[in-house]
Formats: C-alpha cells, structure tokens, sequence
C-alpha cells in the first residue's frame, strides 16, 4: 500500500455528537416554517491513519456533513453541506455547524442521521465518522 493512500485522515471526529440548543436562526422546512436549532459539533482529527500527526488547522480543507433516513453512509452520497475547516478571519478551527441551516430537503418530524468526513487540503477524504441521530 502507498504512504499516500496510508496517510488518509484518521477520524478523531468520531466523537461527533449532537447538541440541542436555542431557537430559531436556522433555514426553513418545506412547509416555509423556521427549523429549530440542531448544532452538531466535533473534535478534529489530530493524525493520520499511519499515526503521522496532523494539524487539522494547517492540513484540512472542510467538514463535509451527510444526513439521510437510514443512518447508513457510503462513498457515492454527496454530502448536504461543507464548511471550511478553518474560519479565515479568525484562523479559528471550526467545529460546529447548526443543522437547520440546510434547510429543504430537512423537515420537523422525519427522525435524521448525520455522519461528517474530513477533507484535506490534498483531497483526501477521511471514513465517515459514526452517525449520530436527531431530529426537528
């Protein structure tokens, strides 16, 4: 196995979790109501899967974050959103995103899981960490 292909992100952001927290502020569901406030937040991988060590502020590009019904992720989804891992006006690590800013196709009621990916700034893409469940 090549060292590139060995280097792919090992996931510390398995410790997703979700976070129920505030009102308002996010997107709408169909129906144009206002979804609730879901904040899914994470810890950043720190190596790579070879035990390299990994800044996640200097080595990785975004988050990309999955949800679905099923709870089951594979490699042929395409994720709902992405956020910069790196907040450039403040060179701040994110490691947080409100789930009700993705608005359609979200709705109150379905129950929901969501699964997060780390992307490095060289494409490579870490396993999906395990899905966490929620819903509006």
């Amino acid at each position: 196995m090549s060292a590139e292909i060995r280097r792919i992100i090992f996931f510390a952001l398995i410790t997703a979790t979700i976070t129920f927290s505030g009102c308002g502020g996010g997107g709408s569901s169909d129906s144009g109501t206002a979804l609730p406030e879901r904040t899914l937040s994470w810890e950043p991988p720190t190596s790579y899967v070879d035990t390299t060590a990994l800044n996640p502020v200097t080595d990785l590009d975004r988050f990309e974050i999955y949800i679905n019904e099923s709870g089951s992720f594979t490699g042929t989804e395409t994720p709902l959103a992405a956020v910069s891992a790196v907040n450039k006006a403040t060179n701040s690590l994110t490691t947080s995103f409100n789930l009700a800013n993705i608005g359609p196709p979200l709705k109150v009621g379905p129950h929901y899981y969501v699964s997060l990916r780390a992307v490095a700034l060289t494409g490579l893409k870490s396993d999906f960490s395990p899905p966490a469940s929620f819903s509006f």
